[in-house]
């Protein structure tokens, strides 16, 4: 019988200190395991140099490093890079590294698929296939701070969960993958450097405010009244607009976070001065900002781009009632890297 090996990387610092022990082994071992897979990211016990190679065997024979490959990788005209990740078990998730002169962001996905089924994004037609493990986030991380260092010579600075998934749809997962992305033994970037983008799960956002958590918080609203809203967003009837105002005004009482609104302006759907002035009325509920997104078509011309006026006349009513807004332009849509376009084309 193939004994079946588990993940090493599942195990926690303690646990690997508790095996080396259990193997008649010194304790420290497990530190020196814990490094390597971390702060070192390595991909084989063999590249493991401080570590004998009985050792290695020894770890070879009971564990596997269930590492990402990137298996394809897009270089958009604007700088943009998206990378097909191919995962252990041969499903691909896409991550892309949006580079600015000041900045470079991954941007990462947290399942395979979607939970929710947004209307205009080409993930959400892939339903969801499983949640990705902590390690597999971070390693997409890891690999998109390589490619900044590779081709942009400097480190990653930034990281939104904006890429494939729902990201409270997979939360204890998530929160595991910041909590190695942000410590000395990860990373060690600070969490004020990531933001986590929601559809709007209120019970989660409730959970991560109780839980204190450190980073950012952004919603991908697209209308504030919910006959619109469910209309695109399906899963509103379930979650409506009242329930994810209370838990955003929780999780600003809780955290004195503001909150990031992601709203794109369709053509027909939200563009009318009714749909702006709901808008306003729902930033007043807590400290906010908008970002008017510009949408990315995903073949079938259901959904359109509004007009420069629109987005003119929700950049004016927003600024006139105080609220900080920001217009931005889509990256990366040559080679379907932008916003809602991620669907593993290749």
């Amino acid at each position: 019988m193939v004994k079946h090996k588990k993940d090493i990387r599942a195990l926690t610092k303690e646990q690997l200190r508790d095996f080396f022990t259990s193997e008649g082994d010194q304790a420290f071992r497990g530190n020196q395991v814990y490094e390597w897979l971390w702060q070192k990211s390595a991909h084989s016990f063999d590249g493991m140099t401080n570590l004998s190679k009985q050792t290695r065997e020894m770890l070879d024979k009971n564990f596997v490093i269930n590492h990402i490959e990137v298996d394809q990788m897009q270089r958009s005209n604007d700088g943009t890079i998206k990378n097909a990740v191919k995962l252990h078990d041969g499903l691909i998730v896409e991550s892309v590294l949006i580079p600015t002169e000041t900045r470079t962001t991954a941007c990462v996905s947290s399942q395979v698929g979607c939970s929710l089924d947004c209307k205009f994004c080409a993930t959400a037609r892939l339903k969801r296939m499983r949640n990705l493990n902590p390690d597999e986030i971070y390693d997409q991380v890891v690999s998109i701070d390589r490619q900044s260092r590779l081709y942009f010579d400097r480190p990653l600075s930034n990281i939104v969960f904006m890429g494939m998934g729902e990201p409270l749809m997979n939360y204890n997962n998530v929160l595991k993958a910041i909590e190695k992305i942000t410590s000395k033994e990860g990373l060690g970037m600070s969490p004020k450097r990531i933001t986590v983008s929601t559809s709007g799960v209120p019970k989660m956002i409730k959970k991560m405010a109780d839980e204190a958590v450190k980073f950012n918080l952004a919603v991908s609203l697209h209308s504030a009244i919910d006959e619109t809203r469910t209309s695109i967003m399906p899963f509103n009837a379930t979650f409506p607009l009242h329930d994810l105002r209370e838990a955003l005004q929780y999780w600003y009482q809780k955290t004195k976070n503001r909150i990031t609104y992601e709203y794109v302006v369709w053509q027909g759907i939200n563009d009318t001065k009714k749909d702006v002035e709901a808008l306003v009325k729902f930033c007043r509920f807590a400290p906010s900002k908008v970002n008017l997104i510009e949408y990315n078509p995903i073949d079938d011309g259901q959904f359109q781009q509004a007009s420069d006026a629109a987005i003119t006349m929700y950049q004016n009513i927003l600024e006139e009632n105080g609220i900080t807004v920001t217009v931005r332009r889509s990256r990366g849509k040559d080679i379907d890297a932008a916003c809602g376009q991620l669907a593993n084309k290749s």
